[in-house]
């Protein structure tokens, strides 16, 4: 159990003295920027699975 207290002690000391932290202006526009890529990855995802979903059912309906 000491183990564990250390482990989560130390953590605590390092991330207070040796990560050094956007300031909130940064951390807001690099949240935005997160966002808006992931809405566009998902949306190239979902363009892509339509495609292939047509194309398969296409193939299966014309092998028919």
């Amino acid at each position: 159990m000491a183990g564990i207290v250390t482990y989560i002690r130390e953590s605590f000391g390092e991330l207070k003295n040796n990560v050094s932290w956007p300031t909130w202006a940064e951390a807001q526009s690099l949240t935005v920027l997160v966002a808006v890529f992931s809405i566009i990855f998902s949306l190239a995802i979902w363009g892509v699975d339509t495609v292939f979903s047509k194309v398969i059912t296409a193939y299966f309906q014309w092998i028919k």
